[in-house]
Parts: C-alpha cells; structure tokens; sequence
C-alpha cells in the first residue's frame, strides 16, 4: 500500500488535471449530441467530487493518524 501522503499527492493531481482540462472537456462534449453531452459532464462532475471527496477522506485520516501520534503514552 501506498503511504497516505503519496496518495494525498495523486489524488490533488487528479482534481488538478480535471479542473484544468474542464474547458477543453465542454468544447469536446459540444459536439456531441445533446443527451450524450448531459451524461459526458454528469460523469465529469460525478469524477471531480468523488476525487474530492477521497482527498478530503485521506487528509482526514493523515490528521487523525498525526494526532494519535502526537498524544504521549503513559509511562509504566
């Protein structure tokens, strides 16, 4: 498995990339007919949040993993 912060990186890469490549996606779905246009952006959309929402859950459990780390044990 891959360490948290390596797939905290890769999943800000994914959301980079759909956010920047989101106006050559609308000029490429132009072109398609308009049902086939609503289900391509449906996708795209459903895409983006849910490589937001896995970010937002891996940062979440990088935070919880810090914190755990960071409480003192108690000495025998």
């Amino acid at each position: 498995m891959l360490p948290i912060q390596v797939r905290i990186e890769r999943a800000q890469r994914l959301i980079d990339m759909l956010e920047r490549d989101a106006p050559f996606l609308a000029h490429r779905f132009s072109r398609l007919a308009p049902e086939r246009q609503r289900g391509a952006k449906e996708y795209a959309e459903q895409l983006t949040e849910r490589a937001r929402a896995e970010l937002q859950k891996l940062r979440e459990h990088q935070s919880a993993w810090e914190n755990k780390d960071s409480v003192p044990e108690p000495a025998d």
